[in-house]
């Protein structure tokens, strides 16, 4: 890092050789330590920043600290190498980071006939521009952790954390505009992902979501901004300052004042004043405590070991075996008593209890799906039971209410008082590791070396035999990519490329036809390896290879189980193809009306959609939505677990229409579409949130949404669509059980859990409430189907 700030400097003090734009045609190599870009006042630079060894990011930073303060990556998660790599601005406008071999890594996927040149401007702002000073693309609309003053966040963006202060990779954190256009904090774990900060009941008066706009802002004198209503004062406000906000790899947002006079940055604000209240910051099974002096540190629950000392986020795990938690082990089983000791969510339920003894025996007779209950005696005289599923969140608080009982095998518990707690660390600091990215030169052969160089003689010579003859008979006929696009295009994604002749040839021809919709058709096929698979042809479209391939790649970042999974694609000409997993019990809709699917299976298929389109919604960095939730796309494996399909089918279709929020056409399906399409109002995750409502309405009761249905009302026979003739006939019903076996299907022949059916309907109308905002978000969806799922009333 000295080294790397002595040239910095070394640099600065030679300014004739400084300059803040790149024109059109030029190159920023990663070998020069003169290839760097300077803003006029001097203040910011953009150049290849290390962050391993032999890895580097394009990168700007901010010169006039200590250090050089990176605030924006091109590259965060793919360094180059450190040698032969280059930033090189394109005359068609495309700002392209290459690695060595010719690999792209990075561009902005602009195109332009009008001359560019890349510009770093006072504020920390990197630009395309053109000679008339219109800007094509600029490094404030895309963030990576930090916001500058003057830089918007939208609903576009996001501010994630890095993995550790020392490794600029994503991390697990990040802020961001929900659904709700509420301004979060999102914990994006892979085991337990969650908001943490805030909660709808949580939110304080002020604040709301009735705007048209996603937007916050920060400016130089320490005032931050935002459309939800959500505002704050820095401490030193108002000074103008050089200011940044950043999502820390901890968890935590700060804002940080430049204190000119001893070339640092200091904390003048931070949104969350107890540290151990953040999500995952010590992992599953462990406890986060907090002391003035020394900080956060993290330790294992009695009973288990840390997994990895240089991460505490991967937590801690049993030093004993998992069976010793089964059924059959209930009677050598105990709790520990765990005083001023959270364990915060992830409640299996609530329940009221006569004694202390009860609500662990509850805990018991869930044998493994229990870790630990929580027990509170409150002001009316009740006993509250918390069942908890995990141990995760935990944290010392002095002033909690409950107390924690963690269950353990009795030999453990016998010895607990000898177990020592693992040595606390800073956590802080151990996950402050380097980024392990190390590139190796290739060993040369000079025998092998002479037999190439050869080779590519007389390659060159008959190529250019060919070339000529090309040139003359078909250069009327369209160009084919560059070879760099090419290998952009290969590397774009992690699936298989398959030729539109090999999946021709593993549909015999496009024979067996398994499924239709607007976006095109599926046939089955069987591939070169014997798998099976849904190969979707789409429709003909008039996007280029190159975006189809983006749009592919987020796709491919997607991993859940209730997610289809994606094994390749066809890219040829006008041919578009997604080759799938083959789903054997095909589609919520082929199982709908028979005998395949009792009440368990309908439940369950509710549960698994709704965590599905959570995890597209909320979960994913990318904000994906559906667009047409209805049976068709629900598929149901061997086991008939719910897989969605064709979740980003809209970005693939059109990218713009995604980016900006807003639809150039109707899209769905009749029966199952949200009302915001219809009145032209703004699209959200809510017109996915009104489809799953349908749909679950439609499971529930049998009957289809676009029927019409006869009820009886006083004497006289209405017609109405499903949603209102299951609102009459809960309106009706003379009793509570009545009115669902009234609206629950026939042909399950009254075999149905009464109150999962209760429930099911009760979230369903929910979801299809005319009025975007009084519906549920997917996950609150999920959170209530779960609650009731996992909920046990022993008797």
């Amino acid at each position: 890092m000295r080294n790397h700030l002595f040239l910095l400097l070394l640099f600065i003090s030679t300014s004739s050789a400084a300059r803040d734009t790149l024109p059109e045609g030029s190159s920023l190599s990663v070998e020069k330590q003169s290839d760097i870009l300077l803003s006029s006042n001097g203040d910011f630079s953009a150049s290849f920043f290390r962050v391993g060894q032999n890895a580097l990011c394009f990168s700007v930073c901010f010169t006039r600290s200590k250090q050089p303060t990176v605030l924006w990556m091109a590259n965060r998660d793919q360094p180059v190498n450190g040698k032969g790599s280059f930033l090189s601005l394109r005359t068609n406008g495309n700002l392209v980071l290459t690695d060595a071999g010719g690999t792209i890594i990075w561009e902005t996927a602009t195109l332009s006939s009008f001359q560019l040149h890349l510009k770093l401007r006072n504020n920390g702002n990197l630009l395309l521009l053109t000679s008339e000073g219109t800007t094509i693309w600029q490094s404030f609309d895309s963030p990576t952790d930090t916001l500058l003053p003057t830089q918007p966040l939208t609903e576009r963006g996001a501010l994630v954390s890095p993995r550790s202060a020392t490794n600029h990779s994503s991390g697990l954190y990040k802020l961001y505009f929900d659904d709700e256009s509420f301004l979060r904090l999102l914990y994006k774990g892979h085991t337990f992902p969650g908001a943490y900060w805030q909660a709808s009941w949580q939110l304080p008066t002020g604040r709301t979501n009735y705007n048209i706009t996603k937007i916050a802002l920060l400016d130089s004198f320490g005032l931050f901004t935002s459309s939800d209503g959500f505002e704050f004062r820095s401490t030193d406000y108002p000074k103008k300052l050089y200011r940044r906000l950043k999502m820390d790899s901890d968890g935590n947002l700060r804002l940080y004042s430049f204190n000119e006079e001893r070339k640092i940055w200091e904390v003048t604000w931070q949104v969350v004043s107890q540290p151990c209240s953040i999500h995952g910051i010590c992992g599953q099974n462990s406890i986060c405590n907090h002391d003035p002096v020394i900080g956060r540190t993290c330790y294992c629950l009695n009973g288990y070991k840390v997994k990895d000392p240089n991460d505490w986020t991967q937590g801690c795990e049993p030093e004993f075996s998992p069976s010793d938690f089964s059924c059959n082990s209930r009677q050598s089983l105990g709790f520990l008593h765990l005083p001023s000791t959270e364990l915060n969510g992830y409640d299996m339920s609530y329940e009221f209890v006569s004694s202390l003894k009860e609500c662990q025996n509850r805990c018991l007779a869930l044998c493994d799906k229990c870790v630990a209950v929580e027990f509170r005696f409150n002001e009316f005289g009740e006993h509250g039971c918390y069942l908890k599923k995990v141990a995760f969140n935990g944290r010392v608080s002095p002033s909690y209410d409950k107390d924690t009982y963690l269950k353990l095998p009795n030999a453990i518990l016998r010895s607990s008082a000898k177990i020592p707690k693992h040595s606390r660390m800073n956590c802080s600091v151990r996950l402050s590791q380097n980024l392990n990215r190390v590139y190796q030169p290739l060993k040369k052969n000079s025998t092998l070396s002479f037999l190439v160089w050869f080779a590519c003689g007389v390659g060159v010579f008959e190529f250019s035999t060919i070339f000529i003859v090309w040139f003359f008979f078909f250069r009327t006929s369209k160009q084919p990519d560059t070879l760099d696009q090419q290998k952009h295009l290969l590397s774009a994604t992690g699936f298989e490329r398959f030729t539109y002749a090999e999946l021709r040839s593993a549909t015999k021809g496009f024979k067996e036809e398994v499924g239709r919709g607007a976006g095109g058709v599926v046939y089955k096929g069987t591939l070169y390896d014997n798998r099976v698979a849904a190969i979707k042809r789409l429709n003909e479209a008039t996007q280029g290879e190159a975006e189809f391939l983006a749009e592919i790649s987020t796709i491919g970042m997607l991993n859940h189980m209730n997610l289809i999974d994606m094994w390749g694609y066809c890219v040829e000409g006008k041919h578009r193809l997604l080759v799938y997993e083959y789903m054997e019990h095909g589609s919520l809709a082929d199982n709908l009306f028979g005998n395949a699917l009792d009440w368990k299976k309908r439940f369950n298929v509710a549960v698994g959609t709704a965590r599905g389109l959570a995890y597209l919604h909320e979960e994913c960095l990318e904000w994906i939505l559906h667009c047409d939730v209805k049976p068709q796309n629900i598929l149901l494996d061997s086991e008939f677990q719910p897989k969605v399909a064709d979740f980003g089918l809209s970005k693939l279709l059109n990218r713009d229409e995604r980016v900006n929020s807003s639809f150039s056409r109707i899209r769905g399906t009749r029966g199952y579409m949200a009302p915001e399409w219809v009145y032209n109002l703004r699209i959200t995750s809510k017109v996915d949130v009104y489809s799953y409502g349908i749909v679950v309405l439609e499971m529930v009761s049998g009957r289809s949404p676009m029927a019409i249905h006869s009820l009886e009302n006083s004497g006289n026979i209405e017609k109405h669509r499903l949603v209102t003739w299951i609102r009459e006939k809960i309106k009706l019903a003379p009793t509570f059980g009545f009115r669902m076996l009234e609206i629950i299907d026939p042909s399950l022949e009254g075999n149905f859990d009464v109150s999962e059916a209760e429930v099911l309907v009760e979230v369903a109308l929910q979801c299809v409430e005319d009025d975007m905002n009084e519906r549920p978000s997917m996950s609150q969806v999920t959170e209530m189907l779960q609650a009731h799922q996992n909920k046990l009333l022993p008797r």
